[in-house]
């Protein structure tokens, strides 16, 4: 049945069970700096997860944001051709008596539909006599500087140009002094 203990028996199963203890020391070690090892890629996965979930916050309420104060971008746009024929029509219109109560009506008309306008964030861009800037500009002529003028300022607006929210929605077409 089994075989009796014997003195080298006994020191074989000895030496077997110590080197299987030492290599089940080797193992839980090895094993301990596995979990580890694995524990801190968890932890770093989870940081770098929740870093992702932040940014995708921000970037949605950015986006939002955006949409709620250039959503009437295009619609703006649209009505600024209103305003440059309003502001036409005032221009041509004869300046006697008998047209004085049109003329004013224009007048009043603008006035209303530009603080309209300014209420969604739309403001003009009228840069007559200050320096020209490509951001905010479009030269469509030049003509040679003064004494009054120097050069790189605006000299005449041809169209005033609109911001939306500090946005440029349409660049003013000037006269620049060269």
């Amino acid at each position: 049945m089994s075989e009796p203990q014997t003195p080298e028996t006994d020191a074989i199963d000895a030496q077997t069970e110590q080197e299987f203890l030492e290599v089940t020391e080797t193992q839980v070690e090895v094993l301990s700096a596995r979990i580890a090892e694995l524990e801190a890629q968890l932890k770093d996965n989870q940081l770098r997860a929740q870093a992702e979930i932040r940014n995708i916050q921000s970037r949605a309420e950015r986006e939002v944001s955006n949409a709620h104060k250039y959503g009437v971008e295009k619609f703006a746009n649209s009505l600024l051709e209103v305003v440059d024929n309003l502001e036409r029509a005032i221009v041509a219109a004869p300046k006697d008596e008998a047209n004085q109560n049109l003329l004013e009506g224009l007048q009043l008309t603008l006035k209303v539909f530009l603080e309209s306008l300014k209420k969604f964030g739309v403001e003009a861009v009228d840069p007559t006599g200050q320096a020209f800037s490509a951001e905010f500009h479009q030269a469509v002529a030049t003509q040679p500087a003064s004494e009054t003028t120097p050069a790189n300022t605006v000299v005449t607006v041809f169209q005033k140009g609109y911001t939306l929210s500090g946005r440029l929605m349409r660049p003013a077409m000037v006269v620049v002094a060269q």
